[in-house]
């Protein structure tokens, strides 16, 4: 009789455990309590994301989350999907080309930096850098990002490009060339 109060103790505080952990009997995604919170969060990300994927990808693509568990994935909450407007069908991200995922890669940056300038009272994230994967994209969407890029330039943000893609050089005003030399490279400023 004295231990059974005890028991209920450790029964309820075994219970709650599992909950949080995603492993109850009723929660059939098994998302943890962590998983929820950061999937709260994601859905933000995707949101602020999926206004620059549409202007990006001529408005064919847009992500949803999801909480179903992907194949490798042992617990659910934090999936997502990338949609074709123009088909209608949802698919998981390993499936997208080199510059489709470099656009949503993108996106979900952009979308990260909006949401964190929200969360700090409009304190922006001054400066950005995109590092390659522009090779990737053909030249109308190569358009469509560089457009996404200007708007935040032209809204005060410091934008750093590193590419190879030659076409770029008549987009961006100012331009730190590497030209290699015999004695290793050096840095030209170009404007």
């Amino acid at each position: 009789r004295g231990i059974a109060p005890l028991r209920e103790q450790a029964d309820l505080t075994r219970e709650l455990a599992t909950l949080v952990d995603g492993k109850g009997p009723n929660n059939d995604l098994r998302i943890s309590l962590s998983a929820y919170v950061l999937a709260q969060r994601l859905r933000q990300v995707v949101a602020a994301a999926n206004d620059r994927l549409g202007r990006m990808s001529d408005h064919r693509y847009h992500l949803q989350h999801t909480e179903e568990r992907g194949a490798r994935e042992r617990q659910g909450g934090l999936g997502l999907l990338v949609v074709d407007d123009w088909t209608g069908i949802a698919r998981a991200p390993e499936t997208l080309s080199g510059g489709e995922s470099f656009i949503v890669s993108l996106a979900l940056a952009l979308g990260l930096a909006d949401v964190v300038t929200y969360e700090a009272g409009g304190v922006e994230i001054g400066t950005l850098f995109v590092d390659e994967g522009f090779g990737s994209l053909d030249p109308d969407s190569l358009e469509q990002v560089l457009d996404v890029l200007d708007e935040l330039r032209s809204g005060g943000r410091v934008v750093g490009v590193v590419s190879h893609v030659v076409g770029m050089r008549e987009r961006i005003p100012t331009r730190l060339d590497v030209v290699k030399g015999r004695n290793g490279s050096t840095v030209r400023r170009s404007a």
